[in-house]
């Protein structure tokens, strides 16, 4: 997880619904905290599983009964596995016209706002968020829904919001360069 810089390429996921006049000027992809809900799924899962296996193991009709809950077991450990392949193609993009979600492994979804249709952007942070580091950025554009309202597990959120802050209110001295 790190902020990408102009020399960065994007990945070919995103780079195919960047406009030719854009400069790609962040690139983050979302905070591994997502993950924190499968993670616990799959490890109780397991103890379940263990601990069911170690008590009804003994057992001729608990037998059957395992073999469904380690079956459970299994497509808890398939949902993990997909959660992490869809978090690893979920990108939040600031480029020089707009900012961008995408998300999504097999239905890909594409979030947009103009940086010209932002009015207000503030950011939030959990306790857990504190301490892990991610936020949440919220949006807000002139009265109006947008397709990209907020952005969840936003990693190193003061610095992401001071940057796009930046672009959105550009100083005196960086509108004459």
């Amino acid at each position: 997880m790190r902020l990408v810089t102009h020399g960065d390429s994007a990945p070919a996921s995103v780079n195919r619904y960047l406009l030719p006049q854009e400069q790609q000027v962040l690139m983050v992809r979302r905070h591994p905290a997502i993950l924190l809900r499968p993670v616990a799924e799959v490890f109780g899962g397991l103890v379940v599983a263990a601990l069911l296996s170690k008590f009804f193991g003994g057992t001729a009709a608990g037998g059957t009964a395992l073999v469904v809950v380690w079956w459970l077991w299994l497509l808890l450990l398939i949902r993990f596995v997909w959660k992490v392949a869809e978090w690893s193609v979920d990108y939040f993009v600031v480029t020089s016209k707009r900012m961008l979600l995408t998300t999504g492994l097999i239905t890909r979804k594409v979030a947009m706002m103009p940086l010209g249709k932002v009015t207000d952007m503030s950011f939030q942070r959990s306790l857990l968020g504190r301490m892990l580091g991610y936020g949440e950025f919220i949006l807000e554009s002139a009265g109006q829904d947008q397709a990209l309202s907020t952005v969840e597990y936003i990693p190193y959120p003061e610095t992401l919001y001071l940057e796009v802050c930046q672009m959105l209110f550009p100083s005196k001295d960086d509108s004459d360069d």
